[in-house]
């Protein structure tokens, strides 16, 4: 099984064996139920749906009632696709026991929304720097964004002001510091995109 989707509960921090202080994150890893199994002969390619959290039955269109009812399981908040060749079930649970201390899985979530940004927060543009030579208020203005009447236009991809953060971010390498299969944790070296509460997906690299 390649992945699982979690919470974020928060960080704290833990000591390694050389007595260094690391930076942990803790996720709240599964229960994941296998909700739908997708194979190639009906659906042309093999993949399994997990679905992750509570939801209440009066906020599930009936449309998915139906769907966690032949799952044989409770309405779940989120439902996100793998690549699986293990041979899962409908109704099956994944736990956090598909991880292992010391391996290093990649792991992807949105990131936290910093609302509407100019070009120094959002770029890391320097800015005038200086308020002599009849600088006014220009000290973090993008400054030009294109020549003149050619090519009379703006290039696509300009670094310009705008929304900053919710983006789905994915990063790899993130080593799996500890495994606590009764509580469902997973304790990660160092930060995790989004915020505390935040679902993200773990996948093996």
């Amino acid at each position: 099984m390649p992945g699982l989707i979690g919470k974020k509960i928060g960080m704290t921090s833990t000591f390694n064996a050389d007595g260094k202080n690391v930076a942990c994150t803790i996720v709240q890893a599964g229960p994941c139920v296998v909700t739908q199994v997708k194979t190639e002969e009906k659906d042309g390619y093999s993949a399994v749906q997990l679905g992750f959290g509570e939801r209440k039955e009066k906020n599930t269109p009936a449309p998915m009632k139906g769907h966690f009812k032949k799952a044989k399981t409770s309405p779940k908040q989120r439902l996100v696709e793998f690549s699986d060749e293990s041979g899962l079930k409908l109704g099956d649970t994944v736990g956090v026991n598909i991880f292992e201390e010391g391996e290093f899985i990649s792991v992807a979530g949105k990131s936290k929304g910093k609302g509407f940004q100019g070009v120094v927060k959002r770029h890391g543009f320097g800015g005038v720097g200086q308020a002599t030579h009849g600088q006014h208020n220009r000290m973090r203005a993008p400054g030009s964004i294109g020549a003149a009447s050619y090519p009379a236009r703006v290039f696509k991809g300009m670094r310009m002001a705008g929304q900053t953060g919710n983006s789905r971010v994915t990063m790899e390498n993130i080593q799996v510091v500890k495994v606590m299969e009764e509580q469902g944790l997973l304790i990660l070296k160092g930060s995790v995109p989004g915020p505390k509460g935040s679902f993200l997906i773990l996948e093996k690299n």
